[in-house]
């Protein structure tokens, strides 16, 4: 029947995907528009075509329409109508729905508009000409000015007259905006001309008028449909007077006024239904009156020619009604017929029916908007990311609807009304609804920025609106004061974390607390458990952290020592407190105290922070609170988080024995294991020796991914490259990394910690002893920190002692009086090989060897054979940890397979280090001589990839702008991989091996659960080594090489691998989509096969817009990898596979040659210029004695803002902006130097610098 008609939806959101739902049981086809920010919306995907509003010079002013906007580009919107051509457009509500000029311009277009003509949305557009003409239809206005105001004094004149209080109110306004309430002359005289002025830039119509205010007062609508003929019909009326700024929040129909009033329904009713009719209306309108509370009496307010939001309660209590489909048929037939109408007997539209619904009084609806806004804080629009949407509510599939538009993930954007869904519950009684309105509000989670789902549940269960007393004041002075902290100012880097933080793998960062020991005892003393959810802090002079508390809570605050105040009053650390209702607690800075970081905690934690993966830790942009650090604006909410009346008058108190508080040092020992890659195959003896007896300094560089340590010592290594794994000693082949391994980039260390790496292509030296985690969350840049070897027993003896202390503290908090003692483990250096067990390849060389390496106290790694790729060495390796999971050993959570290793992770609480090794060598012995004959079932999958892509290209040149300009890698990795690896037809002969064969995957992890890859076929196995340095950024979804390996970057991220082309990546953050999970959005696993399927750039983004809004399908099908067929296939091709690697050898010393005679240019070059920069910004007189700004951290200096001869005109004005952990700390003047003039920099005081706490920054006169 409607096979033929295509409609466009002029809207977006809920409404959108409202109309879609009715057009698609009518077999309609659908078109969504939509802006940018829209991309991934369900109102997008659900619709069977779709079309961006492009930002294009066609829009109505001739420039490019912003995302506000978009959808109010008539011009635009209609030559989509006529590009696709569509034949009927709905407007929803808002936006251009009550447009007169476009609905005229749709319908001059042969268009069928799906609402009421033109001519009357005009006519009861202006609110005074429809007060005009509902007066003529008979009814009473509220009274007013029959007509504008042009002037202050006719709006006091006419004030007088209704008497005060009165209302302004623009005549083009709607949704509450335009209003503005007088209580005297003298408020009316000074809103009057604002009132017009906001009207104009609003509404583009300044027109206002007055009428009377009533402060008691009902609103009431009555929902019609007309056909145009003079035909109308009227579904009842909705209550609508739960407002906030004059708009809607909770409705309901029947009216709970009607049942006190006998006979008012009918006369509202039959008013409504009287001017629709004198007007010949068409299609779903509202007629909206005010109702005096006291009296009953009604007044006229305005008309909605448009569907309403609240449509759905209605339809509720209609079995069957659906009022987009009304339109729709309605709208046809206006078109199509001579009559212009629908014929409502013809088409079961009957108001007995509708009357006997009513009168049957067996069904009341409710509805209840759930807003993306904070209640708190004046009803502010929270955008965001909604991390986490639960909307299913147990036994409700008889009587809850829930319209919406989001889901875990979905993005709320600022350039639009922040409604999120609606809860729509029907009942036999309204007692029964409100119970089950109430019950959905419980049940229903949306978590992320603030909401007002506990403010609607908290007005569900006040007494005015179940008595059903509630009037358009009623919210006014409704009391609500959610659970809830208030971020005033957020620190330097202030994240919430838990324990035991993602303990999953596949790249994965483990998170959670750097120093779990302060942040389980802030816990223990509020009363939490010690795993649960608090806040880490950083703090730094000029930027402290401060709260609100909304409500009464008990706190602790641990860590390193610094200020705390509460409303202003110091309180001690490390002691349970009590932060008053509306109470601020201040943590400040204190540069001279050792340590780093602060701990939180808040009893109750932080409930509608979700998990994510497990966890509700900060990482990488997920978990914690929308997946950053806290920010001035934040706010959280609280779990039951009160004080007992004994806490509240502070008559008890809790407090950690100033003998069990942790001594934090400037110059640290931190107790390590040896390994994995602590022996002479990598290290001279002398160069470990030289490794462990060096105080390494930290670097402001360092974060919670990683603490880079500086020294002018270098590494002495026990070998000149790292062969197959790259250029530099430090590379090997890719392998697992464990959570604190030293990781040894080029001759820089990098402790690896909370948000590092879980495999990579650098030695790792030594490895923290777990129960000494805690001190590297108090490593602060510009401390020392020496290695001190242990072994796996003293490790055990040191988390033993851990423990200890762990039970002494909460003793004391059981019972103060006690007073246990705890003294801390001490060890001697012992200079204790890596390898735990070594098995050589067997004398007939069927069986390789195997090593077996200490990674601290929780993690081994097995490694089979050479230092080389080979397909039978990760075969064995597989079938290790497959014959490992049969036999379901405990304690073993986690593998991470790469090149020719495991890294097998453990819990030594389960299992030890000796059985581990046992059960290793067991299983290991179990396993075939050969793996000739083994095969491993795997999935091959497409991935599209566009080749010598743009973003890879745009990255290649902001690294050679910004990084490094001379590599032999530049300007053009591709180039650089055709010669390095000899193949003579450069770049096009590149790019098709690349995509020839299929990559097998080796691993998964690194970050995010990024896929290593090896090319099945070998004569396609090109090699390159990694961009030294590396670069700052990479695109999502780029592939490169390192190595022998490639890898797909899962985001945007740094990395130093040799980049070809641009595909998906195998992460989708939420897990949207046919091929991921939310508990695992990660696509590969080992031994899948990928398949590259080149595309064009235009294609990508098409693709890469289908899969970021989950509607992407990979191509995927089962395989079995067959180490007998790739045997038999090597040996067809070996002559070709030898003169394969004779080229590429003969290539790769080439380009090494060359590169390390550029890397030398690049360094002198750049030496160079920093001693001309230098020379140029250092002062004479190093003995300067006038006024100076000093450094008050360790950092670098990202950015000079000041020159000489600058005079300093306010304290706010920046001079220098430093960088520490990842941050930017802004140096300002400060008062006392205000009126000064900089006189210079300070000694060797360049961008990119190094300063300790002190260094002087800038001189001044």
């Amino acid at each position: 029947m409607y096979s033929n008609h295509k409609l466009l939806i002029a809207n977006r959101g809920e409404i959108g995907v409202r109309i879609i739902h009715t057009a698609r049981q009518l077999g309609i086809v659908t078109l969504a528009i939509y802006t940018s920010s829209d991309a991934l919306s369900p109102h997008v995907s659900l619709a069977d075509e779709s079309v961006m509003l492009q930002s294009s010079p066609e829009g109505d002013s001739g420039v490019a329409p912003s995302e506000s906007k978009a959808y109010l580009s008539v011009t635009h919107i209609l030559s989509i109508c006529k590009q696709y051509n569509v034949t009927l457009v709905h407007p929803g509500y808002g936006f251009l729905s009550e447009n007169a000029e476009f609905s005229r311009l749709v319908i001059e277009a042969g268009i069928t508009w799906l609402g009421p003509q033109p001519h009357i949305i005009e006519m009861m557009g202006l609110k005074h000409e429809a007060r005009a003409i509902a007066a003529q239809a008979g009814l009473q206005l509220v009274p007013g000015s029959q007509g504008l105001l042009s002037l202050s004094n006719d709006a006091l004149v006419m004030a007088k007259e209704v008497r005060f209080p009165v209302m302004l109110k623009a005549t083009a306004g709607g949704g509450g905006m335009g209003l503005v309430i007088c209580y005297n002359e003298e408020e009316l005289v000074e809103r009057f001309t604002a009132t017009k002025e906001r009207a104009q830039t609003l509404f583009h119509h300044n027109g206002v008028f007055i009428e009377r205010y009533f402060p008691a007062a009902r609103h009431i609508e009555v929902q019609i449909f007309g056909n145009g003929l003079g035909d109308v019909v009227h579904m009842g009326e909705r209550e609508c007077s739960v407002q906030r700024r004059h708009q809607k929040v909770i409705e309901e129909t029947p009216s709970p006024f009607f049942s006190h009033h006998p006979g008012l329904r009918n006369d509202i009713c039959q008013a409504a239904v009287q001017l629709c009719k004198m007007i010949k209306y068409a299609s779903a309108g509202t007629v909206e009156f005010l109702v005096d509370d006291n009296t009953g009496s009604f007044y006229f307010l305005e008309m909605n020619t448009r569907i309403q939001v609240e449509h759905p309660i209605t339809e509720a209590i209609h079995p069957g009604l659906d009022i987009v489909k009304l339109m729709i048929v309605q709208g046809i037939a206006q078109f199509e017929n001579i009559d212009g109408g629908l014929d409502f007997h013809a088409a079961g539209v009957s108001q007995d029916v509708y009357d006997r619904n009513i009168a049957a009084g067996q069904t009341h609806a409710i509805e209840a908007r759930v807003y993306c806004e904070n209640p708190a804080d004046s009803f502010r629009p929270c955008p965001g990311i909604l991390q986490f949407v639960d909307l299913e509510v147990k036994g409700s599939d008889e009587w809850l609807r829930i319209d919406h538009w989001i889901s875990s993930g979905t993005s709320i954007t600022p350039f639009f009304d922040p409604l999120l869904c609606k809860l729509i519950v029907v009942g036999s009684t309204r007692e029964e609804a409100i119970t089950r309105l109430i019950k959905t509000l419980e049940e229903c989670k949306i978590h992320g920025p603030p909401n007002n789902i506990h403010y609607l549940k908290a007005i569900c269960e006040s007494s005015t609106f179940t008595l059903g007393k509630a009037t358009t004041k009623f919210l006014d002075t409704f009391p609500f004061i959610p659970k809830a902290m208030a971020v005033i100012s957020g620190g330097v880097e202030t994240t919430i974390q838990d324990l035991p933080g993602r303990r999953i793998g596949f790249g994965i960062p483990r998170s959670g607390p750097m120093d779990s020991q302060a942040f389980s005892t802030a816990n223990l003393l509020v009363g939490n458990m010690p795993e649960t959810e608090a806040l880490e802090i950083v703090t730094l002079p000029g930027a402290d952290f401060r709260l609100r508390f909304l409500v009464s809570a008990v706190v602790a605050v641990t860590g390193k020592s610094v200020p705390v105040k509460i409303d202003g009053k110091e309180v001690e650390m490390w002691t349970r407190l009590v932060v008053p209702a509306d109470g601020r607690l201040v943590i400040g800075s204190n540069q001279t105290s050792a340590g780093l970081r602060v701990y939180l905690a808040i009893r109750g934690g932080f409930p509608e922070v979700p998990e994510y993966l497990g966890s509700k830790s900060t990482s990488m942009g997920t978990g914690g609170y929308q997946g950053r650090k806290l920010v001035s604006g934040d706010q959280l909410a609280l779990g039951d988080c009160e004080p007992t009346e004994e806490e509240a008058t502070q008559s008890a108190s809790q407090r950690v024995l100033h003998t069990l508080i942790p001594l934090y040092h400037k110059d640290w020992t931190v107790y390590v294991l040896a390994g994995p890659q602590d022996d002479e195959e990598y290290l001279l003896n002398k160069g470990s020796q030289t490794f462990y007896s060096t105080s390494w300094r930290i670097s402001s560089s360092s974060n919670r991914m990683g603490i880079r340590l500086e020294s002018k010592e270098r590494f002495e290594w026990a070998r000149s490259s790292g062969g197959e794994g790259g250029s530099h000693p430090s590379n090997i082949l890719d392998n697992g990394y464990a959570l604190g391994s030293v990781n040894v980039n080029g001759d820089t260390p990098v402790i690896l910690t909370q948000e590092g790496p879980d495999m990579g292509g650098y030695v790792c030296v030594c490895t923290v002893a777990s129960a000494e985690m805690w001190k590297l969350g108090q490593l602060s840049p510009g401390n020392t920190v020496k290695f001190q070897r242990i072994t796996y027993d003293d490790s055990v003896l040191c988390r033993e002692n851990l423990v200890q202390w762990f039970e002494a503290i909460k003793s004391t908090l059981v019972d103060p009086s006690v007073s246990p003692t705890w003294t801390p483990v001490e060890f001697e250096d012992k200079p204790l090989q890596s390898i735990l067990h070594a098995v050589p390849e067997s004398e007939d060389k069927a069986r390789p060897g195997i090593v077996i390496r200490q990674a601290g106290d929780s993690a081994v790694l097995v490694e089979y054979g050479d230092s080389r790729l080979d397909f039978h060495m990760r075969a064995r390796v597989h079938a290790l940890e497959t014959e490992v999971g049969k036999r379901g050993v405990k304690g073993v959570w986690a593998f991470a397979p790469c090149i020719r290793s495991t890294m097998i992770h453990y819990d030594p609480a389960v299992i030890s280090q000796r059985e581990l090794l046992v059960l290793l060598l067991d299983v290991d012995s179990s396993l075939p001589a050969s793996m000739s004959e083994v095969e491993f079932p795997g999935r091959r999958i497409i991935f599209p990839i566009v080749l010598d892509d743009q973003w890879s290209r745009e990255a290649c040149q902001r690294y050679m702008s910004t990084t490094r300009n001379k590599a032999v890698y530049l300007p053009s990795n591709i180039d650089y991989l055709a010669r390095n690896n000899g193949i003579p037809g450069g770049a096009f002969e590149t790019l098709w091996k690349l995509i020839s064969s299929n990559w097998l995957v080796f691993g998964v992890g690194f970050y995010l659960a990024c896929p290593f890859l090896v090319p099945v076929d070998p004569r396609c196995r090109l090699v390159g080594q990694k961009m030294n340095p590396s670069r700052t950024f990479t695109p999502r979804g780029a592939v490169g090489i390192a190595g022998v390996v490639a890898a797909i970057y899962p985001t945007v991220s740094p990395g130093g691998y040799q980049l070809f082309g641009r595909t998906l990546p195998g992460w989708q953050t939420w897990g949207k989509g046919a091929d991921f999970r939310s508990d695992r959005p990660w696509l590969l696993r080992p031994f899948d096969q990928i398949h590259f399927n080149p595309v064009s750039e235009k294609e990508y983004l098409e693709i890469e817009k289908e899969f970021d809004a989950g509607r992407y399908s990979f191509k995927i099908e089962p395989i079995t990898f067959s180490m007998a067929n790739y045997d038999r296939f090597t040996k067809l091709i070996a002559e070709e596979i030898t003169q394969f690697k004779e080229r590429q050898a003969k290539g790769s010393a080439q380009e090494e040659a060359r590169e390390e005679e550029l890397l030398r240019e690049w360094q002198a070059d750049k030496e160079a210029k920093e001693a001309e920069s230098a020379l140029s910004t250092e002062v004479g007189d190093v003995n300067h004695m006038g006024p100076k700004v000093q450094s008050s951290l360790s950092a670098s200096i990202w950015k000079i803002k000041c020159s000489p001869g600058d005079v300093v005109k306010s304290p706010e004005d920046v001079l220098v902006i430093l960088e520490a952990m990842k941050t930017e700390i802004a140096v300002r003047a400060g008062e006392e130097n205000v009126g000064r003039t900089v006189r210079g920099m300070g000694k060797e005081i360049i961008e990119g610098a190094h300063v300790q706490p002190g260094d002087v920054l800038v001189l001044l006169d």
